[in-house]
């Protein structure tokens, strides 16, 4: 059963069958011509889906919508599911900005598009809903990614094609994941775009530096320039005798970074200068974490 299932998803297949409610869902809100919906259903039998991965709704932004729908309906059906908690309502799938600004407007009916869901799949389709909205902040799309890769074992190159991204985007974003979470906190504030923060990923001191960044108001540029010059030794340094901590250089910390990124885990490489041997170490935080590694590696 277990591999029936495993080959039903396959290697990106399943993405794409997902994908495609989605895709067709985006289209038709862009052409502003309604989707035909499968039913419409009073607004009290639909509930959000408690394992929504997004949490922070704008008030403002849900405002503006609402207004919208006042004047021109819901003309993106929700995607929802039979609630696997009552067979009398409808759990969301991907639409909930919409259904809160529908009960804003007083709407006493919602239009939805009902789908054969399970819940990893409910998950998945909530994380590529909420990677598609444009006013996703880079840490928060960066999550959805990592999320996509190790929780449905897609890879950067699959979530690229399916997603009409390119490769580089995807890795330059995950990358941003390994700022400390004050940094990142300044991100999704908007404090940080996401080129200053990617200025930031190699620097010695980042915390420091994008604190800096903000109380100057530097550009992209100036960042690049500050963090490089922050990774500079201040003067050359007599080699000493013994046992001693050699600093890491910006390649080997891009280097990390670049793997912390793709496996979603901590990396550290450890490599003496002028020697060709090293030590890599991976971290990982939970036991699905070491199951997803071991995964990777058995392939």
């Amino acid at each position: 059963m277990a591999d029936k299932k495993e080959q039903r998803r396959g290697l990106g297949r399943g993405l794409s069958a997902l994908m495609a409610d989605v895709d067709v869902n985006s289209q038709q809100l862009e052409k502003s011509s309604p989707t035909r919906p499968d039913q419409v259903v009073p607004i009290e039998r639909v509930v959000p889906n408690p394992d929504q991965p997004r949490r922070t709704f704008t008030q403002d932004q849900l405002q503006e919508l609402a207004d919208s729908i006042r004047t021109k309906g819901i003309i993106q059906p929700l995607i929802v599911r039979v609630n696997p908690r009552n067979a009398e309502e409808y759990e969301i799938v991907a639409g909930e900005r919409r259904w809160r600004a529908a009960q804003m407007a007083q709407l006493h009916e919602v239009p939805v598009l009902v789908r054969q869901f399970d819940d990893t799949e409910v998950l998945e389709v909530a994380i590529i809903e909420n990677i598609q909205r444009a006013d996703l902040n880079a840490i928060e799309e960066a999550a959805g990614y990592r999320q996509l890769m190790f929780k449905f074992g897609h890879t950067q190159e699959k979530l690229a094609e399916a997603l009409g991204k390119s490769r580089s985007h995807i890795a330059n974003l995950m990358r941003l994941l390994n700022l400390p979470e004050t940094v990142q906190d300044m991100v999704v504030a908007g404090q940080l775009s996401a080129g200053h923060a990617r200025t930031l990923v190699t620097a010695v001191e980042p915390e420091t530096l994008a604190k800096t960044i903000v109380a100057k108001g530097l550009s992209v540029r100036e960042a690049e320039k500050l963090a490089k010059k922050s990774n500079e030794p201040l003067a050359p340094k007599a080699k000493p005798t013994g046992t001693f901590k050699v600093e890491k250089d910006a390649d080997t910390r891009a280097l990390e970074a670049d793997l912390s990124a793709a496996l979603g885990m901590k990396v550290s490489i450890d490599h003496k200068p002028d020697q060709e041997s090293g030590k890599l170490t991976i971290s990982y935080d939970t036991l699905e974490q070491l199951d997803s590694l071991c995964g990777m590696l058995s392939v």
